[in-house]
């Protein structure tokens, strides 16, 4: 895969329920870039596991070769026991690799339409973008995480409660963040951004001007944005 020069590339790690996608978003729509939620791609394996219960490294991989992107837009992969499956599933080395490649080449290599790449995930800045223009570790307490996707979950009418939800983000916190093949953590050159009392218009505000603070510097602040 040949890397697209002068893009501008954005990594970001967090545990779920931080507002790390929601800021993706906004991101890619600022500075017109390719958006990916790398934990869907995992949610999608596990959604084919649940269907086919045993699964071999080389349907997976025939599976991610023909991955799109309105694959990872079904709203089965939300379900929590997707979820939990998925924070499973990343465990496996092999698997890590299949979906490595698919990531890289969605961080280096966006069509040309989008000027860079924005990924969020759990390995992100450390594994798959370390060469990214910005690095970002967005956190918040688990109980504001817990709340954030009990809403979530309730806008959606899944009939969980509140205790199920916090039980399953601890579950998950600790099964990221120990696993052996590339866990949850914050690089150094990762910015970190608490979102715990910050609402979604305050933490964008702040990411934006770092990010703008940076290509204005470098000259490239008209090239990605109509500023």
């Amino acid at each position: 895969m040949n890397k697209r020069k002068n893009i501008l590339t954005v990594a970001i790690d967090s545990p779920a329920g931080a507002g790390a996608g929601t800021q993706a978003i906004l991101i890619a729509k600022e500075y017109n870039l390719l958006y990916l939620d790398t934990g869907k791609i995992y949610r999608f394996i596990g959604s084919l596991k649940l269907k086919k219960k045993k699964l071999n490294y080389n349907y997976i991989k025939s599976k991610i070769k023909k991955l799109k992107f309105k694959d990872l837009k079904s709203k089965r992969l939300l379900d929590d026991n997707v979820a939990t499956i998925a924070s499973v599933i990343a465990k496996d080395k092999k698997i890590r690799e299949i979906v490595k490649k698919f990531q890289i080449n969605c961080a280096y290599n966006p069509p040309k339409k989008f000027f860079g790449s924005v990924l969020d995930g759990r390995d992100i800045t450390s594994v798959i973008m370390k060469s990214a223009m910005f690095k970002f570790y967005i956190t918040a307490s688990l109980k504001v995480r817990a709340l954030r996707r009990y809403k979530e979950y309730k806008k959606l009418k899944k009939k969980l409660s509140y205790n199920d939800v916090l039980k399953s983000l601890k579950n998950r916190d600790y099964l990221d963040k120990n696993r052996k093949n590339n866990p949850l953590k914050k690089t150094k050159d990762s910015i970190l951004i608490n979102t715990t009392k910050l609402s979604k218009k305050a933490c964008f505000k702040k990411i934006k001007a770092i990010i703008d603070k940076k290509i204005k510097l470098n000259g490239n602040l008209q090239r990605f944005t109509n500023a």
